[in-house]
Parts: C-alpha cells; structure tokens; sequence
C-alpha cells in the first residue's frame, strides 16, 4: 500500500482527501495547510493527522498529493522529489514555463512518477466520447462561468481555458505551428473572455473561447473528423455521436435522414448515437490511475510533460493579448 500526504486542505483539497479515503491502494498518512483554523477543522472532519510541517509529511510518505496554490506548485514538488518522492499536482502544473522544465529534469533524475491533475481527461463524457474520436481536425471549445471572485487575479486562459488546452492537446498529435489569441478584462484586472485560434502541422485546427462572465456555465467540445461529429458536454455529462453512412446504392428507409451531397455525388445516411456515460468520480479516477502507474511502474495519463505542453500553449495565448497582462499565478 501507498502511504500519501497532501499538501493543501482547501475546498479542492477536501474533496482529495475524501477520494484518496475511498481508494484501497492508498493508506492517508496525513496533511498539511498553511491556515490554523483550516488545518484544525479538517482534522476533525476527515480524522487525518495534520502535520506541522511541509518536510515532516514529506519524509513520512511515499506518494505528495500537491492541491495548494499554484504560485507554491515547483517548491512544494521540488522539495518532494529531491527526496525520491512520487507527485501528483494539481493543473497547471506550476507557475511558468520555465518552471515546469527545471521540474521535468529534477523528475527524471528522481527516477519517480508525477501526474498532473488535469481532471478533465477523466470526465466520464470524455471517457466515453475518446473511442468514437478518430484524427478530428477542427475542434471548438466553449468554458463558460458564472462570475466568481475566486480565481480572477489570473487570466482566463490559466483559469479556464487551460482545461480544453490540454484536451485538444491529448486528441490532436500534432505540433502547434501557429497561435492567434485575444482576451479583454471586463470586471477584474486580468482577461476575463477569451479566444484562442491553434493551428497544428497536420492541418487541424482548434478554436477555444474561454469566458468567466457569463450569465450560464457551459463545458461543451466539438470534434469535427471525416464523416462525423461527437460533441461533449463535460458538465451535463453527455456525448453526442453524428455520422454519415454512404448508402452504397441502397434505398434509404422512410424514417432515415440522408444527406444530399448534390450534383450526382450521392446520397448518405445521417445516424445519430447516444453513447452511454458511466457515473464516476473524476479526480477519485485520476488518482487511482496514478498508483496504478506506481504500482505497475508505467506512464501516469497525464505526465509532467502533458503539463507543460498545456502550460506552455496558455502562455503563448497570453502573450497574443494586446496589453500587458500579469501571468503571475496565487
């Protein structure tokens, strides 16, 4: 069994806590949080032992659960890997680019596992939509928000959109060869809205529009292939599968829906299929898949690299708005 220790009890840290409680191949050693009260009041609730500092609940475990701010992402996990330690931590992996390169080399030269917590990939409509997807090539991504103070003091693209980035990035294996973004602030300091263009070697093409001011949430991604379209509807937790059937010269039944290609082209049959989405619990998931690459010592999911190419497109897309913006991450 994995002994684990976590690293920030806040509202996302709770939620870890519960999952790691649920998952046989982990034993909770204990956590850590930088507020008093917090740290007393989860002690309570989850009876998990809390320890006084970062370093003793390292030492204790063998597998750092990192959910604390981003800004202390690359210290807390630095620390944890000079001491051999497997690291799951949550998105974005750290703070900068730059960042999450001197983490990749400290992870190969600890020879141990990180997986990086981009929960979306394990969102049971994606789970369920990945087999009906085969070499899409236009994406297009809407995360809507409600407004909500938490999280503003960065821009829309590290708070939102960094979640589409990295499945666009997980569907389409292809290098990103060119980046058209823009984003605006409307109530706070940094991009509340934006837009994103990628264009990848292969021709394909994803376009993703992020926005925190909306007046409805919305999680939904449309994948556009030859002779189909799946659409995923990550927050209602459904998929959508539309594909065209060439007739072979047979004659359309009466209740089929066929598509007329015109000009003597032909005719094909419009089939629509609702495929079953099974209920789980997405971040309990992503941690089980993560002692099982512990375990059977094979690639986590979501590796460090995932993180960065992630991190590292949402700082391209910054870096297209046209003013200043401050990529700083609390």
């Amino acid at each position: 069994m994995l002994r684990i220790g976590v690293l920030g009890a806040g509202h996302l840290g709770k939620i870890h806590l519960k999952c790691i409680k649920m998952i046989e191949s982990f034993e909770l050693v204990g956590f850590y949080d930088t507020d008093k009260n917090t740290a007393e009041q989860v002690e309570q609730e989850f009876y998990v032992t809390r320890y006084e500092t970062i370093d003793e609940l390292i030492n204790d475990v063998d597998v750092i659960d990192i959910v604390t701010p981003t800004i202390s992402h690359f210290d807390n996990a630095a620390n944890a890997l000079r001491k051999s330690k497997h690291v799951f931590i949550e998105k974005p992996v750290v703070a900068s680019p730059k960042e999450a390169e001197d983490l990749i080399k400290l992870a190969d030269e600890a020879n141990v596992k990180v997986q990086v917590g981009h929960v979306e990939r394990f969102n049971p409509a994606f789970i369920s939509a990945f087999p009906q997807l085969d070499k899409p090539m236009f994406i297009e991504a809407h995360r809507l928000a409600e407004f909500n103070p938490r999280g503003t003091d960065v821009p829309v693209v590290l708070d939102l959109m960094i979640h589409d980035i990295d499945i666009v990035l997980s569907v389409i294996k292809s290098p990103v060869k060119k980046v058209s973004a823009s984003g605006i602030p409307v109530v706070s300091d940094t991009p509340d809205i934006a837009n994103a263009r990628l264009e990848f070697a292969n021709g394909g093409v994803a376009n993703l529009t992020a926005s925190r001011i909306s007046l409805k949430n919305m999680r939904k991604v449309r994948f556009f292939q030859r002779d189909a379209y799946v659409s995923v509807d990550f927050l209602k937790k459904a998929v959508e599968v539309v594909r065209m059937e060439d007739l072979k010269g047979m004659e359309p039944g009466p209740l089929d829906m066929v598509f007329d290609l015109g000009e003597g082209k032909g005719s094909k049959k419009i089939l629509i299929d609702r495929p079953e989405v099974q209920p789980i619990n997405a971040i309990q998931t992503e941690l089980e898949s993560f002692a099982v690459a512990i375990n059977t010592n094979t690639a986590p999911p979501v590796t460090i690299e995932d993180g960065y190419n992630a991190l590292n497109i949402a700082y391209q897309i910054i870096d297209k708005f046209k003013f200043p913006v401050d990529k700083g991450i609390d």
